[in-house]
């Protein structure tokens, strides 16, 4: 037991290398897991042509007629996945950050980092027109210059989250009128298709998509997990954990860029999609009953949450389809009332 909570300790093989589960979170990630599971056969199986659960499984594990495979493998399937990829990478960033800023409000989207790369990403396809790589690379540099940004700006002597989080809304503000500006400025077809992008939509993604976002989330992961200690010390302050050995700044920059990196990895693929990152890394941290916010359970609540909010998109007014980020910031928008309303009562 640690703390009341019972935790296992597994040590790998040589004896010198040992993991510490925490039991209650690695259930809670199961459950979640298998509730994410479920959504996607129900997402892959639904539509003008209808599956059975066991029909769907039969197309992702055996040979099917042609058309069979053609709906679940090549029109359905890359849609689940990157739903499931995409909330996995948003509630990591957002566990990064409200970790950081030490605040339920300190999530990418609220803090201006979303915007920024919503920006560079809008700048590359409205100025130079370019692909899906292009595209990504301008999300990511403007995600990476907006929290440079906000970290500059809010620095004194240290980083306190409070003071992060109101330049970052400042900055948030100033980058959204810019946005506006850029679409206000484009010709009709492209300011349309740049709106609908930038309200967070996973309509028309396919293969091409799912590849880069997998292999960046695979690298960005384990760099977020061998973090994820140090996170937790830097949360008991920057005087203890440079007593416990840690160098807060380099270990406090390398979680912001790993941050960003996941969001304007999201943002490149699928646009801006709002308040999961906010919202997954406290209800994971509510069912698991953890201190803190933890990365696994914030990634396993992330991919269920944009799987169900994407099923939701899809299905709410069919044959018509919503973007995604439509149904995440109408969740969000309550749940974000709530959160403040409970903040609000502790005063």
């Amino acid at each position: 037991m640690d703390f009341g909570r019972a935790v296992r300790v597994i040590r790998l093989p040589g004896g010198r290398v040992s993991l510490r589960l925490d039991v209650r979170a690695g259930v809670v990630c199961l459950v979640l897991l298998v509730a994410t599971t479920a959504v996607a056969v129900l997402a892959l199986g639904t539509g003008e042509y209808a599956l059975s659960p066991v029909q769907v499984t039969e197309a992702l594990f055996t040979d099917v007629p042609a058309k069979v495979h053609m709906v679940v493998i090549e029109w359905r399937l890359p849609r689940v996945l990157l739903a499931v990829l995409a909330g996995a990478a948003l509630g990591v960033s957002g566990a990064i950050f409200q970790s950081l800023t030490r605040n339920p409000l300190g999530s990418p989207d609220v803090i201006g980092f979303n915007t920024g790369a919503n920006t560079g990403a809008l700048m590359v396809i409205m100025l130079a027109h370019g692909g899906y790589y292009q595209v990504a690379a301008g999300a990511l540099a403007g995600g990476v210059a907006t929290a440079a940004l906000v970290y500059l700006l809010a620095y004194r002597q240290g980083i306190q989250g409070f003071r992060l989080i109101i330049v970052g809304i400042g900055i948030s503000a100033l980058l959204a009128s810019v946005n506006t500006w850029v679409i206000v400025k484009a010709d009709l077809e492209t300011a349309m298709a740049a709106a609908v992008w930038g309200a967070g939509s996973l309509n028309g993604l396919g293969w091409q998509q799912v590849r880069p976002v997998t292999v960046v989330f695979a690298i960005l992961l384990p760099v977020a997990l061998i973090l994820g200690r140090r996170m937790r010390v830097l949360e008991m302050g920057d005087d203890a954990a440079r007593a416990l050995g840690v160098r807060t700044e380099p270990t406090r920059i390398a979680l912001v860029v790993t941050g960003v990196a996941l969001t304007a990895m999201v943002t490149a693929a699928a646009g801006p999609i709002s308040f999961v990152a906010l919202a997954a890394p406290q209800l994971a941290r509510r069912l698991a009953r953890s201190p803190g916010v933890t990365i696994l359970p914030s990634a396993a609540m992330g991919a269920a949450l944009l799987t169900t909010s994407d099923w939701l998109a899809q299905r709410l007014f069919a044959p018509t389809q919503l973007p995604v980020g439509v149904v995440t910031v109408s969740i969000g928008g309550a749940y974000l009332i709530r959160l403040l309303v409970g903040e609000a009562r502790r005063q």
